[in-house]
């Protein structure tokens, strides 16, 4: 247990960060998720528009460090990839 005033304080603002964080993570991988459940049902405008929404969630959680910004280029990158690829 923390016994300096200042450990204590690290504690609470890990304890806030670690759930903003938590929240930011779950709603980057529901967007996913629902890229990913457009592409499967075939329908490719509604892949569009997932995917359309999707990006600036994963960009923002990328700049905010809760991905790397690689990972996330990577997954937009392949989603983009997956989706264009319905109309071949």
């Amino acid at each position: 247990m923390a016994h300096h005033k200042s450990a204590k304080k690290r504690i609470r603002r890990n304890e806030a960060r670690a759930a903003v964080n938590g929240a930011r993570r779950s709603r980057v991988r529901t967007y996913i998720r629902k890229v990913e459940e457009a592409i499967a049902s075939g329908d490719q405008a509604s892949a569009r528009e997932a995917l359309r929404q999707a990006q600036p969630e994963m960009a923002r959680a990328a700049n905010r460090g809760v991905f790397k910004s690689n990972t996330m280029s990577r997954k937009v990158s392949r989603l983009s990839a997956r989706v264009n690829a319905m109309s071949a």
